[in-house]
């Protein structure tokens, strides 16, 4: 498979009732618009549309996919229309909202409530090893809220990282891209083809030895936790298994952050998934029943998201 760079929809092209403005961002797997309904509304469109499967190019509409590579499309339009079901079923301030999912020029729409801010991953960058405790503590209490809602309706995410993380711009959280989900139902091995994102993956998510669940998302919150203190992504699941080199938060950070946040770092980190905390609800206590041992910051920097200088 060759990855490809593919034309965006022109501005003002119509789409179910909808009209393209622009284009927001684009990954691999899918480019997002900004859109308006038909009440002038403004929504967010991601388009199903992964470059190493399918090309559009200039004054086209709809992609053109190579015979060879059509199974592999049809099975990640199917994951994608399943995102959109599943999505539409929920609705939580902390999940992202799917109005509507439908088919067009070969592929499919997840039409989204349109939301103002930037992921988690640009905020770290931004603010590099200055994170004030108490906002990551409320910050990730807000995403256990909806990861507990998710895992409630009987789903796993499976690609929890800070990319995945929208922060608004009163910084409430909202969990992104559920291309990777599974119904906990149809929790065993990982699939052949599943996506994951080393550094976020858990060590189930690599091979067969353990069964997925609500702990498989746990590690991957952990994983956030301790990239927005390091400012990168923790070792890989795979290769801590062969050598384990991942320096615990405790000792990394044990004069900057209380003890009890990078104990709890730690223990979502742990390879064994029994060792985890188990479901969301449980993490989301252990962030929040400490708030008040997070360390003090001014306020104005507090209200940032930014820690005071030691």
């Amino acid at each position: 498979m060759i990855s490809q760079n593919n034309q965006a929809l022109p501005p003002g092209c119509q789409l179910d009732g909808y009209r393209i403005e622009r284009q927001l961002s684009v990954g691999g797997f899918s480019i997002v618009y900004l859109a308006h309904d038909a009440a002038g509304t403004p929504v967010a469109i991601k388009e199903y549309l992964p470059n190493a499967l399918a090309l559009r190019r200039e004054g086209e509409i709809a992609p053109t996919i190579p015979p060879e590579f059509q199974a592999d499309f049809n099975h990640g339009l199917k994951l994608f229309f399943e995102e959109g079901r599943a999505l539409t079923a929920l609705n939580h301030p902390n999940v992202v909202r799917v109005l509507n999912f439908f088919r067009a020029n070969g592929t499919v729409y997840l039409v989204m409530r349109y939301e103002v801010g930037q992921t988690l991953r640009d905020h770290i960058r931004q603010h590099r090893g200055k994170l004030d405790e108490g906002f990551l503590r409320s910050m990730f209490c807000g995403l256990l809220d909806g990861l507990g809602e998710v895992h409630g309706g009987g789903l796993l995410h499976l690609d929890i990282k800070p990319a995945n993380i929208w922060l608004r711009t009163d910084h409430s959280p909202v969990l992104l891209d559920f291309g990777a989900a599974r119904y906990a139902m149809d929790i065993g091995p990982p699939e052949p083809r599943a996506m994951y994102t080393p550094g976020y993956a858990a060590p189930e998510q690599y091979h067969g030895k353990f069964t997925l669940g609500p702990w498989t998302d746990i590690y991957a919150v952990g994983a956030c936790i301790y990239a927005a203190l390091a400012g990168a992504a923790p070792q890989a699941a795979d290769d801590r298994l062969a050598d384990d080199q991942l320096l615990p938060a405790r000792q990394r950070w044990g004069g900057d952050y209380s003890l009890d946040l990078l104990a709890t770092i730690d223990d979502c980190l742990r390879l064994e998934p029994q060792r985890r905390p188990q479901h969301a609800r449980a993490l989301h206590a252990s962030l929040a029943a400490h708030q008040a041992a997070a360390k003090p910051a001014s306020s104005w920097l507090s209200r940032l998201g930014l820690r005071g200088g030691k």
